[in-house]
């Protein structure tokens, strides 16, 4: 996926999760913050951020963070981005063999599933996770307890049981890393309701990213430790 109207910037500070100040062209401005997690290890006061520029006079805020810059690697941390690069390298024929059709944001009992796909008589159920933790090249998921992914994963489970096609996708939002791993030490329940989801049925398969500035795309797969 493509950003327009991209400006640098940076970082000051995050009062609170929705809300950055940054400084642009010397003056500090206000950003949305596309990522509610902590990113404590991305934002840090002094480092380059990239920021998408927002016409709409709606909005309380003329920018939406987007990207950080971490030593010599960029993340992108926009948390709406990973869905959007799965559906676009799904229909581009990977992951779904045969896919007929494909639906965002689809109710399954009580959770709401990223994705929804058919292939020929086949359904499936993907959640996507975006992943921007990173640490000597190993990516983890959550950086914070998800009681939501816990409650994602055993439905797939579930649903795998049913005779659906389930699936976790990790899309990692940077390049050049080992591989993935879940966060155990800050979420061993996530870790443990991943374990036994793969157990199920459920695939569970992580791909990095090529990122940009104004750029985010799947680049390829790497390996999953669980």
């Amino acid at each position: 996926m493509k950003y327009d109207q991209m400006t640098e910037g940076i970082f000051l500070e995050r009062p609170n999760r929705f809300v950055a100040r940054v400084l642009v062209d010397g003056q500090p401005v206000w950003a949305h913050v596309k990522n509610t997690g902590r990113c404590r290890e991305l934002l840090i006061p002094g480092v380059c951020v990239y920021l998408q520029k927002n016409d709409d006079p709606r909005r309380k805020t003329a920018f939406s963070l987007i990207a950080v810059q971490k030593g010599d690697r960029l993340i992108n941390m926009d948390s709406q981005a990973p869905n959007a690069v799965a559906e676009e390298y799904i229909r581009a024929g990977h992951i779904v063999r045969d896919l007929t059709y494909l639906k965002r944001e689809y109710k399954y009992k009580d959770s709401r599933f990223d994705i929804y796909y058919e292939a020929g008589q086949r359904k499936g159920l993907i959640e996507v996770k975006g992943v921007t933790l990173e640490e000597d090249g190993i990516v983890r998921f959550p950086d914070a307890p998800t009681l939501r992914g816990v409650k994602h994963l055993n439905e797939l489970a579930q649903a795998a049981k049913e005779g659906y096609e389930t699936g976790v996708l990790f899309v990692v939002q940077m390049e050049n890393v080992r591989y993935f791993t879940p966060n155990i030490q800050t979420h061993p329940e996530f870790a443990q309701a991943l374990a036994h989801a793969k157990t199920c049925g459920v695939f569970v398969r992580a791909f990095c990213c090529r990122v940009e500035k104004d750029l985010l795309e799947i680049a390829g797969e790497i390996p999953v430790v669980l």
